[in-house]
Protein backbone atom coordinates (compact mmCIF):
# COMPACT_ATOMS: atom_id res chain seq x y z
CA UNK A 1 0.00 0.00 0.00
CA UNK A 2 1.43 3.61 -0.96
CA UNK A 3 2.75 5.40 1.85
CA UNK A 4 0.72 8.97 1.12
CA UNK A 5 -2.48 6.58 1.65
CA UNK A 6 -1.59 5.24 5.19
CA UNK A 7 -0.37 7.93 6.60
CA UNK A 8 -0.51 11.54 5.17
CA UNK A 9 2.53 14.31 6.12
CA UNK A 10 2.65 17.36 5.76
CA UNK A 11 5.69 18.98 3.65
CA UNK A 12 6.70 21.88 6.09
CA UNK A 13 8.94 24.61 3.49
CA UNK A 14 12.20 25.81 4.92
CA UNK A 15 13.34 29.57 4.09
CA UNK A 16 15.39 28.43 1.07
CA UNK A 17 12.58 26.20 -0.38
CA UNK A 18 9.96 29.11 -0.09
CA UNK A 19 12.10 30.99 -1.66
CA UNK A 20 12.67 28.30 -4.77
CA UNK A 21 8.90 27.84 -4.63
CA UNK A 22 8.18 31.38 -5.23
CA UNK A 23 10.75 31.38 -8.00
CA UNK A 24 9.69 28.23 -9.65
CA UNK A 25 5.82 29.43 -9.35
CA UNK A 26 6.65 32.65 -11.21
CA UNK A 27 7.85 30.78 -13.90
CA UNK A 28 5.35 28.32 -14.35
CA UNK A 29 2.27 31.35 -13.93
CA UNK A 30 4.34 32.84 -17.13
CA UNK A 31 4.28 29.95 -18.51
CA UNK A 32 1.22 29.54 -19.45
CA UNK A 33 -2.23 27.37 -18.14
CA UNK A 34 -1.93 25.13 -21.46
CA UNK A 35 1.88 24.76 -21.41
CA UNK A 36 3.04 21.71 -21.30
CA UNK A 37 5.76 21.03 -18.14
CA UNK A 38 9.10 19.15 -19.46
CA UNK A 39 11.04 17.90 -16.85
CA UNK A 40 15.13 17.37 -17.54
CA UNK A 41 16.86 14.93 -15.23
CA UNK A 42 20.09 14.03 -14.04
CA UNK A 43 20.75 11.52 -15.86
CA UNK A 44 19.89 13.65 -19.35
CA UNK A 45 16.49 11.68 -19.73
CA UNK A 46 13.22 14.59 -20.81
CA UNK A 47 9.84 13.79 -19.60
CA UNK A 48 6.90 15.25 -20.18
CA UNK A 49 4.41 15.97 -17.43
CA UNK A 50 0.76 15.37 -17.64
CA UNK A 51 -1.34 18.50 -17.46
CA UNK A 52 -3.22 17.47 -14.13
CA UNK A 53 0.36 16.86 -12.56
CA UNK A 54 1.68 20.34 -13.79
CA UNK A 55 -1.40 21.92 -12.21
CA UNK A 56 -1.32 20.25 -8.92
CA UNK A 57 2.94 21.08 -9.08
CA UNK A 58 1.96 24.54 -9.57
CA UNK A 59 -0.96 24.75 -6.35
CA UNK A 60 1.99 22.85 -4.29
CA UNK A 61 4.45 25.67 -5.42
CA UNK A 62 2.62 28.39 -4.82
CA UNK A 63 1.52 27.44 -1.21
CA UNK A 64 4.92 26.72 -0.65
CA UNK A 65 6.37 30.14 -1.34
CA UNK A 66 3.57 31.42 1.02
CA UNK A 67 5.31 29.04 3.16
CA UNK A 68 2.62 26.83 3.88
CA UNK A 69 2.98 22.74 4.74
CA UNK A 70 1.14 21.17 2.11
CA UNK A 71 -0.11 17.67 2.15
CA UNK A 72 -1.27 15.56 -0.44
CA UNK A 73 -4.22 12.97 -0.19
CA UNK A 74 -5.69 10.31 -2.79
CA UNK A 75 -9.12 11.06 -2.72
CA UNK A 76 -10.31 7.81 -2.14
CA UNK A 77 -7.76 7.41 1.11
CA UNK A 78 -9.05 6.51 4.25
CA UNK A 79 -8.19 8.68 7.22
CA UNK A 80 -8.47 7.96 10.97
CA UNK A 81 -11.12 10.26 12.87
CA UNK A 82 -7.60 12.29 14.06
CA UNK A 83 -6.61 13.05 10.70
CA UNK A 84 -10.58 14.10 9.89
CA UNK A 85 -10.67 15.88 12.69
CA UNK A 86 -7.42 17.38 11.90
CA UNK A 87 -8.62 18.40 8.31
CA UNK A 88 -11.78 19.58 9.62
CA UNK A 89 -9.36 22.10 11.84
CA UNK A 90 -12.22 20.34 14.88
CA UNK A 91 -11.84 18.39 17.85
CA UNK A 92 -11.29 14.87 17.69
CA UNK A 93 -14.56 14.57 19.85
CA UNK A 94 -16.74 16.38 17.84
CA UNK A 95 -15.68 15.05 14.81
CA UNK A 96 -16.76 11.33 16.37
CA UNK A 97 -19.98 12.79 17.09
CA UNK A 98 -20.29 14.41 13.44
CA UNK A 99 -19.60 10.72 12.91
CA UNK A 100 -22.04 9.02 15.23
CA UNK A 101 -25.15 11.70 13.89
CA UNK A 102 -24.55 10.51 10.39
CA UNK A 103 -23.47 14.09 9.06
CA UNK A 104 -20.63 12.46 7.75
CA UNK A 105 -20.50 8.50 6.50
CA UNK A 106 -17.82 6.47 8.42
CA UNK A 107 -16.94 2.41 8.55
CA UNK A 108 -15.47 0.63 10.97
CA UNK A 109 -11.71 -1.30 10.85
CA UNK A 110 -11.92 -3.27 13.67
CA UNK A 111 -12.99 -1.23 16.79
CA UNK A 112 -11.70 1.97 14.59
CA UNK A 113 -13.58 4.08 12.73
CA UNK A 114 -12.42 5.55 9.10
CA UNK A 115 -13.52 8.29 7.59
CA UNK A 116 -13.31 8.22 3.28
CA UNK A 117 -11.20 11.45 2.01
CA UNK A 118 -13.53 12.52 -0.66
CA UNK A 119 -16.84 11.82 1.97
CA UNK A 120 -14.93 14.43 4.42
CA UNK A 121 -14.43 16.91 1.46
CA UNK A 122 -17.56 16.66 0.88
CA UNK A 123 -18.87 17.35 4.24
CA UNK A 124 -16.66 20.34 4.26
CA UNK A 125 -17.92 22.07 0.82
CA UNK A 126 -21.17 21.69 2.19
CA UNK A 127 -20.48 23.21 5.76
CA UNK A 128 -18.68 26.03 3.72
CA UNK A 129 -21.46 26.59 1.43
CA UNK A 130 -23.99 26.91 4.36
CA UNK A 131 -21.71 29.20 6.27
CA UNK A 132 -21.13 31.43 3.27
CA UNK A 133 -25.16 31.34 2.51
CA UNK A 134 -25.64 32.22 6.24
CA UNK A 135 -23.40 35.46 6.22
CA UNK A 136 -24.71 36.16 2.77
CA UNK A 137 -28.04 36.70 4.68
CA UNK A 138 -26.75 38.52 7.60
CA UNK A 139 -25.38 41.31 4.68
CA UNK A 140 -28.60 41.45 3.46
CA UNK A 141 -30.45 42.08 6.90
CA UNK A 142 -27.72 44.51 8.01
CA UNK A 143 -27.55 46.31 4.76
CA UNK A 144 -31.60 46.13 4.67
CA UNK A 145 -31.36 47.76 8.56
CA UNK A 146 -28.79 50.38 6.77
CA UNK A 147 -26.66 49.37 10.02
CA UNK A 148 -23.67 50.79 7.95
CA UNK A 149 -21.76 47.73 7.44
Amino acid sequence: MNALIRRPESVVPTDEDTRLAAELSRVLAANGENAALRVQLDDGRALTLPMAATRLLEQVLTEMAHGNAVTLIPVHAELTTQEAADYLNVSRPYLVRLLEENFIPFHKVGTHRRVRFQDLKTFKEQADAKRRDAMGELVAQAQELDLGY
